[in-house]
């Protein structure tokens, strides 16, 4: 189980080198987001509204 607000602030903060997908043990969508900067921007965003409407705690 994980905490939607630390993947959100981990998201908001570090999300262009993928840091919320690392946490949410998600390796190799992390090492995507670390080579194309968030996938360039567009994934970081999407991320930030989809973490937000998650249930606290979540299951990844």
């Amino acid at each position: 189980m994980k905490n939607k607000w630390v993947a959100f602030l981990l998201c908001l903060f570090f999300g262009v080198i993928g840091a919320h997908r690392f946490y949410e043990g998600r390796i190799l969508l992390g090492i995507l987001y670390v080579l194309t900067g968030g996938l360039f921007g567009i994934g970081v965003i999407i991320d930030l509204i989809r973490l937000f409407f998650k249930p606290n705690p979540y299951f990844p």
